[in-house]
C-alpha cells in the first residue's frame, strides 16, 4: 500500500507474527509495509497517523477487530489480540527477542524434522505455544537419543506428536482455520 511502511517485521501493525508465517519464511511476502497487497488496517493507520500497532489508537479496539480471529490466512490470526496486548504489557523489544527465539525454534523443526508436510503445522505450533511450551519441546527432542536413528517421517511424527500433546494441556488446536 503506497506510503505504508513498517520498520518492524517480525510483528505486524494488526498483531500477525509475520516472522513465523510461512509465506515470509518463504521469501513470497515481505511483510506488512513492504509493498504487499492492500490492508484495510494499514489504510486504518494512515488515516489515524501512521499508527505503529493498532493498540496505540485511541478507538482501539474498533470494529475491524471484531472478527479477526474467526479465520486464518497464511498464518493463525488467533493470538492477534493477545499478542498486541504482550507488546502492550513488555514492550515491542522484549516481544521481538521473544519473537526471534521463536523464530530459532521453528527453523531448526523446518530444516531437521520437516517431511514436507508439516511447515503449516510447525508454524501454527510455534504461534500458538508459549515460549516456555517451546522451549520444554525442544528439551525433549534433544534428550531422545534415538531419534537419529528414525526415519525423517518417524521424526517429524515424534515431533508432531510432542507439540501436539503441549497444546492438547491447554486445549489449542494446532491447525488454521480456514474459511
Amino acid at each position: 500500500m503506497k506510503g505504508f511502511e513498517r520498520k518492524n517485521q517480525l510483528f505486524s501493525l494488526c498483531g500477525l507474527n509475520c516472522g513465523l508465517c510461512p509465506m515470509f519464511l518463504g521469501n513470497h511476502c515481505g511483510g506488512c509495509g513492504n509493498g504487499n497487497q492492500s490492508c484495510k488496517i494499514a489504510k486504518c493507520s494512515l488515516e489515524h497517523g501512521k499508527m505503529e500497532y493498532c493498540f496505540e489508537c485511541k478507538n482501539y479496539p474498533c470494529e475491524k477487530y471484531s472478527h479477526i480471529d474467526e479465520y486464518d490466512s497464511f498464518i493463525t490470526h488467533k493470538r492477534q489480540k493477545a499478542d498486541l496486548e504482550r507488546v502492550q504489557n513488555i514492550g515491542i523489544k522484549q516481544y521481538n527477542l521473544e519473537q526471534q527465539e521463536k523464530i530459532q525454534i521453528l527453523s531448526h523443526l523446518l530444516a531437521n524434522y520437516n517431511d514436507g508436510r508439516r511447515k503449516n503445522f510447525f508454524c501454527v505450533a510455534v504461534n500458538l505455544l508459549e515460549l516456555s511450551e517451546l522451549q520444554e519441546a525442544m528439551k525433549q527432542i534433544k534428550q531422545n537419543d534415538e531419534l537419529s536413528v528414525l526415519s525423517v517421517k518417524e521424526q517429524c511424527s515424534y515431533i508432531v506428536d510432542i507439540l501436539q500433546k503441549i497444546a492438547d494441556r491447554r486445549n489449542i488446536k494446532l491447525k488454521l482455520v480456514k474459511k
